[in-house]
């Protein structure tokens, strides 16, 4: 299992149209085979409120860059991307993949 964490830089004033926007992709991603840990929104309490994080589990590599082709593809996604993009968001996203360490 291997996780590809996406972290986003974004406009704080256009959070909404983040969380829209990734509520939205939560179809097309299914579909390109990816699953959903956990998707996380900045806070007021600590921190920047301009930076999120969505983890995207993957059964291996070969099935990441599947997904990646199959969501480029997408017309949903497409449309998503279009709307976040005209949104003002400004969003940036950096990718890693990530594995995680069992714990107690």
């Amino acid at each position: 299992m291997i996780t590809l964490c996406v972290r986003y830089t974004f406009n704080a004033d256009k959070i909404d149209a983040l969380k829209t926007y990734v509520e939205a992709e939560q179809a097309p991603m299914s579909r390109s085979g990816g699953k959903t840990f956990g998707y996380f929104l900045p806070s007021d309490f600590a921190g920047p409120t301009n930076e999120a994080m969505w983890l995207i589990d993957f059964p291996s590599l070969a099935a990441y860059e599947t997904y990646r082709s199959v969501l480029a593809n997408d017309p949903e996604h497409k449309k998503n991307a279009a709307a976040l993009s005209a949104s003002g968001a400004n969003v940036a996203m950096n990718r890693t993949i990530v594995q995680r360490v069992a714990h107690a």
